[in-house]
């Protein structure tokens, strides 16, 4: 963060709106982290049904990181310094603003109990020495999905970037960016096999042949690690894919 970097206004925008056309529909609340101080603001009332604290208590982005379980804050440290160094040294500046960050970890519940959460984050502004400014973030409860973290980071591309989903953080292993992306393609039919749709209505849908979604469907499971497709739904909402 650079020091005499001044605060910019955000661009005109409906949160509501913006929340439900980029990010996974749950029980959730979102807000804006501002860069120059950390301070949030436009903290939903959804926080409280989550965390059972005021939205107005909420001040700077520290009392959003002490209901994170003590376990899991080395990993999102990590998963934070992950994700800023792709974008910075595999993605164009100007495509930055085109993904979202997104991984999982335990936050506190209302009844003092942790639950797992899919956080996800996507910058809105940035100044001109492509420093973030502010950024939108979520977080979505989706225990009821699973309480097992995979401790690794994706980036979900948007209006049709690719994506890079699975990178590791807390191990030394590497993986190709090739080797774990998500073509646009491939989103849009993870999107319709999680809305339900089978084989022959995502052909329709998308005017591809029969056997070119199959092929899609089978890299899928490769790419995401899933054994079926109820898996694949399950984890491509709990992770924020989709």
């Amino acid at each position: 963060m650079i020091a005499n970097r001044r605060p910019t206004d955000l661009p005109q925008l409906n949160f509501d709106d913006l929340v439900s056309a980029v990010f996974s529909v749950g029980p959730c609340y979102h807000y804006i982290v501002d860069f120059y101080d950390m301070s949030i603001a436009n903290m939903s009332p959804g926080f409280f049904d989550a965390h059972g604290i005021p939205p107005q208590e909420i001040k700077n982005i520290n009392d959003i990181l002490s209901l994170i379980h003590a376990e899991d804050m080395d990993f999102v440290l990590k998963a934070e310094e992950k994700a800023l160094g792709y974008m910075y040294n595999t993605l164009t500046t100007e495509k930055i603003t085109r993904y979202k960050a997104s991984y999982n970890l335990r936050f506190r519940k209302a009844d003092g109990s942790y639950g797992l959460f899919n956080h996800q984050s996507l910058i809105l502004t940035m100044d001109e020495n492509n420093n973030f400014i502010k950024s939108l973030n979520i977080h979505t409860d989706v225990s009821h999905l699973t309480d097992k973290n995979n401790y690794r980071v994706s980036l979900v591309g948007l209006m049709g970037e690719p994506s890079f989903l699975n990178m590791e953080v807390l191990d030394d292993r590497v993986k190709l960016a090739s080797e774990n992306s998500f073509s646009k393609r491939e989103i849009e039919i993870v999107s319709l096999i999680a809305a339900g749709c089978r084989t022959k209505e995502i052909s329709k849908k998308l005017n591809i042949a029969l056997d070119t979604v199959k092929a899609h469907r089978k890299n899928i499971l490769v790419k995401s690690e899933c054994k079926n497709m109820a898996e694949l739904t399950a984890k491509s909402i709990s992770e924020g894919w989709i």
